[in-house]
């Protein structure tokens, strides 16, 4: 039997799998069938780029539709987090970036731009429905490529693995011994060819987001739902926590919010890379920083 290590595309990013442990082909193959299977589930519901989508048909026609067992869980973490944060986070958002020019189509052609609407004026749903009362582009950007990683990776301890690693595009899950643990580069974003820093990640969730992955004209990913404008304030955010979803989501929330106003509603340590190059850190943050940055006050 052969420790594991899977490297592969989906959902529009790089995936790596590192199983830290023996794993025999009787029981790794129909693991990572599994995996890409549930991977093709998910996208094919959430995605904003399909038109056979659920969200493509939501944004097509008004109405309710059946809600996948898994998306009771996300809709509540994204209506927290619309909450919490007065708006800036919402799954409502993907009109606004597809107009910017983040399209089905890739145009990168920037048009007319609109704020999103209001969750309580289009948006209900319950553990198995979802209503849209006009068509209505969703977007789950901000903390969907966590909660699949989340998924993926019940899937392996389902499997009985209990020592891996999972990195979808710089989200990623450490699971193994509470002795063990492993660095992970913090990425700059002006040169991503080196690190700003190393954290130290065990057993927990580690989200980067950061605007220079997908620009074009005045815009990148990350679209300010009031201003209209991709922020340019802050150029990275690490986000460490206990599960993938929440990482991922204050990863983007963090570039608008101040932390002490969420630190209530979420267990999570961060660190903000600004405009300068100096770094804000929690001291919980098990972060070693390079001379590049510095700490922010």
């Amino acid at each position: 039997m052969n420790q594991r290590r899977a490297d592969f595309q989906a959902i529009g990013t790089n995936w790596l799998l590192q199983i830290n442990e023996p794993v025999g082909d009787t029981a790794w193959i129909p693991l990572f069938a599994r995996i890409k299977s549930r991977i093709e589930a998910f996208d094919g519901t959430y995605s904003r780029f399909r038109a056979d989508s659920l969200v493509g048909r939501m944004a097509a026609k008004a109405g309710t539709y059946k809600l996948p067992q898994d998306g009771f869980k996300m809709l509540q973490f994204y209506e927290q987090l619309y909450s919490v944060t007065d708006g800036k986070i919402t799954p409502l958002i993907g009109q606004t970036i597809a107009d910017a020019g983040y399209d089905a189509s890739y145009s990168f052609k920037t048009g007319e731009l609109h704020r999103p609407p209001r969750w309580e004026d289009v948006l209900r749903y319950d553990p198995h429905e979802i209503t849209v009362r006009k068509p209505v582009l969703l977007d789950f950007g901000a903390a969907g490529k966590g909660y699949l990683v989340d998924i993926i990776g019940e899937l392996v301890e389902a499997a009985g693995i209990r020592n891996f690693m999972l990195n979808a595009g710089g989200d990623i899950l450490h699971r193994a011994p509470a002795s063990q643990s492993i660095d992970v580069g913090l990425e700059n974003p002006l040169d991503t060819s080196e690190a700003v820093g190393i954290v130290r990640l065990a057993n927990k969730s580690l989200c980067a987001s950061a605007g220079n992955k997908r620009t074009w004209g005045r815009f990148n990913h990350i679209i300010d739902p009031d201003l209209l404008r991709s922020p340019d304030t802050v150029r990275a955010v690490w986000v460490l926590a206990e599960d993938t979803m929440t990482a991922d989501g204050l990863a983007t929330a963090l570039f608008f919010t101040d932390p002490q106003t969420i630190r209530s509603n979420y267990s999570f340590s961060y660190a903000r890379l600004y405009k300068d190059m100096s770094m804000q850190y929690a001291k919980d943050f098990p972060v070693t920083v390079f001379k590049e940055a510095r700490e922010a006050n």
